[in-house]
């Protein structure tokens, strides 16, 4: 199926704006969200005449701080909600937020929030790193009884709601009274041998359960959004925006037809490990961001050997770590050699001519093509 730009730019809008998920949210907020569709956007202004720019510009930014304010504010309600009804059955809980929302990343105005929902009678250690006494508490058994509960009390505290228990791993509740989706992760801490050093939180891991299969998987969702935005920050924002530009042509991908299995986490592992310096100099021209994505990946592409030595920002496993995730990033890498050709095109027409696949000469033109939001 044939790329479709105008598409693309409408489903960049919606997407961004929250159209696209209105009957997930209580009355009130959807009308707000559609009451905010006729804004205008600054990268909506820029680039006239050249949509292949306006898009490229426009899914690199981050997603109006007041909706995420929304999500984040959605998150503790059901948390208050939780908190207070497992306190009544004996069950000790805390929250914390996990993936793309508090790492901001995501791309929707409606995003699912994830919701770690933790109970702290107990946690684990790394063999032969701890000192803590044995606990008497089974972890799949006692996050299976917290995920009954939860599941119960959420039903009760939203009656309106969709509450779906069919995940493995998260309870999903939306619409109701809610104004943004919510997934509650049942888990617990993990202690690592790096956090009973430091103590600090960033270092300390998580176990969610997966209930299908009965087992805890490890996670360090906070070492994760930590590094990352350490590295965003040398790359003045080019990275978490070169992330943010790469799940939106995936998503329009799909909507084409063209299925990229490559999930958010991967996305942003794989360019944590792109050229920030290249990255840093979009401050000033952010076409440059997306010639350093298209530039990486390409490289992955060609060097199948290097794609496999990369490791997710934590160090626990490998990028590519399946040789679907290889063809899953080769599939982006098309998308993005597309998006950067016609971005070319529409500054220096003669290109499609004379440069179709010469990236020195394309990549020049997107360097001499200065925009900025």
């Amino acid at each position: 199926m044939a790329r479709d730009i105008s598409r693309r730019l409408s489903s960049l809008k919606t997407r961004r704006r929250g159209t696209d998920r209105v009957g997930r949210i209580a009355m009130d907020a959807a009308a707000d969200v559609l009451a905010k569709r006729y804004i205008t956007e600054r990268y909506e202004e820029l680039a006239d005449g050249k949509p292949y720019t306006r898009y490229a510009l426009g899914a690199m930014q981050e997603v109006d701080p007041e909706y995420t304010r929304i999500g984040i504010r959605e998150a503790n309600r059901v948390g208050n909600q939780l908190d207070k009804n497992l306190k009544a059955l004996g069950i000790a809980v805390t929250f914390r937020l996990q993936g793309s929302v508090p790492c901001n990343i995501h791309i929707r105005g409606v995003s699912d929030v994830d919701l770690l929902t933790l109970r702290t009678e107990f946690c684990t250690t790394e063999p032969g790193a701890g000192t803590y006494g044995t606990s008497t508490f089974q972890p799949v058994a006692a996050l299976r009884e917290l995920r009954k509960h939860a599941e119960a009390i959420l039903r009760d505290a939203f009656p309106k709601a969709d509450l779906d228990t069919s995940g493995a791993k998260a309870i999903a509740i939306s619409g109701g009274s809610l104004q943004r989706p919510i997934d509650v992760v049942p888990s617990h801490w993990h202690d690592t041998a790096d956090y009973q050093r430091t103590y600090l939180e960033d270092d300390r891991g998580v176990k969610i359960l997966e209930n299908k299969k009965g087992v805890t998987l490890l996670n360090m969702p906070f070492r994760h959004i930590k590094l990352v935005t350490e590295r965003d920050f040398r790359a003045l924002s080019g990275l978490k925006k070169a992330i943010r530009l790469c799940k939106h042509v995936k998503n329009d991908a799909a909507e084409e037809g063209r299925q990229i299995d490559y999930s958010s986490f991967d996305i942003a592992s794989t360019l944590w490990h792109a050229d920030m310096g290249r990255f840093a100099a979009g401050y000033n021209n952010e076409l440059l961001i997306l010639s350093e994505a298209q530039r990486f990946l390409d490289e992955l592409y060609h060097n199948t050997d290097k794609a496999k030595t990369l490791f997710v920002p934590d160090g626990s496993r490998r990028v590519f770590d399946n040789d679907d995730k290889i063809a899953a990033m080769k599939l982006l890498s098309f998308e993005l050699d597309d998006l950067a050709k016609e971005v070319a095109y529409e500054q220096r027409s003669y290109a499609k001519i004379l440069y179709e696949n010469n990236w020195q000469e394309l990549n020049k033109i997107l360097k001499d093509s200065p925009y900025q939001l």
